[in-house]
């Protein structure tokens, strides 16, 4: 008789493969370009991009999309571009963008993507060391960073991507984009032979560690998305999706092809626009980053403090209810890390428990959930998250007010999506089951052998997606990728017996306590930004008796904590330039509070030991952000530029004590 692993992988494998069975597939295709030749033929004049902050707005159908990607096509090739040719495409979300983007691949050629808002020294270095002979760039702007620069490097070709005429006395030659779509109105775009092993793309990781690196994608490498991408997610043509992650990064990037090649609409916003996009356009879906997640949650949080003393009693009555509720729910449906495995008992348990809370649960969906689902847009059928962990809280704040949130993972160097949980099969707190063709081995880290279900290691990873390798780095590359195509993603982790991956860290973030003892920051930081009162959390210790924390402080929380028992917070003035020194020394009430916030976090969280607790802390009121650089453009703290920054600070913490 079949085990219950082996039944739940059964009835897995028929689900995806019913999915499957519904959507285009492209398959038989050989190059990414010619997956929108197939979508204009199925969607025609259904909205493929969708700009509506643009003056004027933009609206570009299937069937124009495909006009234009071969027009900027021929229009490359006219101007002496050749199959393999490196082109720079440094510019921000937009629908000449993706134009640019797979005009260059229908040309033969291979685009090097990055943020026209990245630092000078880097988009020189990129340039540099991609061996790039032409740079498509947002803006004249933007060009005025690099100009001084580009006649020591052998770009040969500048085109802006905005309607700006060029500058007549430019060292390098300069069209604008209606310059180039000219051209290849009159030149047509020549038919290009290529395989799918052919390099696509290069993608730099600026990341969270080092120095970037060159990763080698290929058509094939990105069509794998394209046709098992369709295992996690079902959207229908004409289905609209909200389009704020950078669009150049490999996992926006990924998730939009893919969404393209079923016919659903994308629509551009921002962060200034998000809120009022997600109510006007009602997606179906959205990319989305932990960072906006709690971005949503804190929104919600704060309307909650803002109603009066009864609303607040009842919401937070609610959502004490609703846990209870949901808890129960996995349980009854084996979708519980707490209870793996669970016994005939205590799913009867737990049904006559969630039985018995249904009726309060659905009375707080009635009066709570939905209006926050409301302000949220009311057409969701997905939130797609990638980029990062999501925090069990989060994770659970989502289920409780009935927004199904997909969780994915994988790197830039496996294009990117490894593994993601599925909505028939939504495990919180896992990263999912591998997509398909996807396989996956939690090893020794010492031995390398491959362990048992249940058991924590280093993540390793074989598939179609794993990319060719990094650009001109050979010893890099056989670094990460062994003899028989295992690609080490130094992520630790292990897997439940379905297969489920849970993720606990990184190889590199480790830190080793002087006590001999391994601790893994990234969970502990996930549990205590669940406080009220911490925004950002950066755990430290390497080498030291016990752990320490940076951090930034919910100044809004905190200072109605403070009002209500008139406690000043002796908060700094803000500079002439209106920054905010930092770090911050608080007084002893905030110190004492923030300590009680810590530990009751730390405590609760799911395996905790005594190492994990935190020692000596300090306040900074100068958030990480991509602005200061320690984030990445994925909202990632860059844990290495934040130890690297306020070193002094943390040898002093731990200096004093």
């Amino acid at each position: 008789m079949p085990s219950a692993a082996t039944s739940t992988a059964v009835k897995s494998a028929r689900r995806e493969q019913n999915y499957f069975d519904q959507q285009p597939t492209y398959s038989a295709i050989q190059r990414l370009p010619q997956v929108w030749e197939k979508a204009a033929e199925q969607f025609g004049d259904i909205p493929a991009l969708v700009d509506p902050h643009a003056k004027p707005e933009v609206s570009i159908t299937f069937r124009q999309l495909k006009e234009r990607i071969h027009q900027f096509a021929g229009g490359l090739q006219s101007l002496g571009i050749q199959p393999e040719s490196h082109v720079a495409l440094f510019a921000e979300n937009q629908p000449r963008w993706f134009i640019a983007d797979q005009g260059i691949m229908a040309a033969g050629a291979i685009d090097i993507v990055r943020s026209a808002q990245a630092e000078r020294d880097e988009l020189l270095y990129i340039l540099e060391n991609s061996d790039a002979t032409v740079l498509v760039i947002e803006n004249q702007k933007a060009l005025d960073k690099l100009k001084h620069h580009l006649e020591t490097l052998p770009i040969e070709l500048v085109i802006l991507l905005a309607d700006e005429e060029p500058q007549a006395d430019a060292a390098v030659k300069t069209l604008n984009f209606e310059q180039v779509m000219a051209q290849g109105a009159k030149h047509g775009l020549q038919p290009v032979k290529q395989g799918t092993n052919v390099l696509a793309t290069l993608l730099y990781t600026s990341g969270t560690t080092g120095k970037p690196k060159g990763v080698m994608l290929t058509h094939a490498n990105l069509l794998h998305q394209v046709n098992t991408l369709g295992s996690i997610i079902q959207p229908q043509s004409g289905d609209r999706l909200l389009s704020i992650l950078p669009t150049w990064h490999i996992y926006e990037r990924a998730c939009e092809y893919f969404a393209l090649s079923q016919g659903v609409t994308m629509i551009y916003t921002d962060l200034r626009h998000f809120k009022q996009d997600l109510k006007h356009h009602k997606p179906q879906y959205f990319i989305s980053v932990p960072r906006l997640l709690e971005a949503i949650q804190d929104g919600v949080d704060k309307q909650i403090q803002r109603q009066s003393i009864n609303r607040q009693r009842l919401a937070r009555a609610a959502f004490s209810l609703s846990r209870r509720y949901v808890k129960n729910r996995r349980i009854v449906h084996g979708l519980s890390l707490d209870y793996p495995n669970p016994s005939a008992l205590q799913r009867l348990q737990a049904r006559t428990q969630m039985l018995a809370l249904a009726p309060a649960h659905r009375l707080a969906d009635r009066l709570v959930y939905q209006t926050i689902r409301a302000g949220m847009g009311t057409n969701f059928n997905q939130i797609i998250n990638g980029g990062g962990s999501l925090s069990l809280e989060l994770d659970q704040f989502f289920e409780i007010i009935g927004v199904d949130v997909i969780v994915g993972y994988g790197l830039t160097e496996t294009s990117p999506v490894l593994t993601a949980r599925r909505p028939w099969h939504n495990l919180r707190g896992s990263a999912g089951k591998p997509v398909p063709g996807t396989e996956i081995r939690i090893v020794d880290p010492e031995t390398r052998q491959t362990l048992s279900h249940g058991e924590w290691g280093s993540l390793l990873a074989r598939g179609p997606q794993i990319m060719a390798g990094y650009y001109k780095k050979p010893d890099a590359t056989a670094a990460v990728i062994d003899d028989e195509g295992w690609f080490d993603t130094e992520d630790l982790g292990w897997l439940t017996p379905q297969e489920d991956l849970i993720l606990t860290g990184r190889v590199k973030d480790t830190i080793v306590l002087s006590n001999g003892e391994n601790v893994e920051p990234e969970p502990i930081e996930a549990a205590c930004s669940r406080s009220a009162y911490i925004d950002q959390m950066v755990v430290v210790g390497q080498d030291q008796r016990s752990l320490g924390a940076l951090i930034v402080p919910d100044v809004d929380a905190l200072q109605a904590w403070a009002a209500k028992r008139n406690i000043d917070l002796q908060l700094p003035d803000t500079d002439s330039s209106g920054a905010v020194p930092s770090p911050y020394s608080p007084s002893q009430p905030v110190c004492d509070l923030l300590r009680q916030e810590l530990n009751r976090e730390v405590k609760n969280r799911p395996g905790y030991s005594r190492n994990d607790r935190i020692g000596p802390i300090r306040l900074l009121l100068e958030p990480f952000s991509t602005e200061n650089g320690m984030m990445t453009q994925t909202l990632k703290i860059k844990r290495h530029v934040v130890l690297n920054h306020y070193q002094s600070l943390i040898d002093e913490m731990f200096e004093s004590g």
